[in-house]
């Protein structure tokens, strides 16, 4: 069974950091393009990160340069460092297997980040 786990979500202020991880199992992660998307109070789903198989790294313009997406293979772990967080990133974050050029086909049960004064 596929399972993808986040954590590290909470309460920060504006300017603040966050750094999520997502655990994965069920299946063989190093094989997998691996992403985090989010989701605002009364807005759809929203691409944040892709780290590929091929190691490539891509981001929203809307996080570029203040987030940082890595994996641990050998610990079938995705991670998101946030730095500079701001209101607008509050949501709940989505470890999601799959890239957005192909379509995700699992994602975890969230993890909350509210980014507030």
């Amino acid at each position: 069974e596929v399972q993808l786990v986040e954590s590290g979500g909470g309460l920060v202020q504006p300017g603040g950091s966050l750094r999520l991880s997502c655990a994965a199992s069920g299946f063989t992660f190093s094989i997998y393009d691996m992403s985090w998307v989010r989701q605002a109070p009364g807005k759809g789903l929203e691409w944040v990160s892709t780290f590929t198989t091929s190691g490539r790294t891509s981001y929203a313009d809307s996080v570029k340069d203040r987030f940082t997406i890595s994996r641990d293979n050998a610990k079938n772990a995705l991670y998101l460092q946030m730095t500079s967080l701001k209101t607008e990133d509050t949501a709940v974050y989505y470890c999601a297997r799959g890239s957005r050029w192909n379509g995700y086909n699992y994602q975890g049960q969230g993890t909350q980040v509210t980014v507030s004064s």
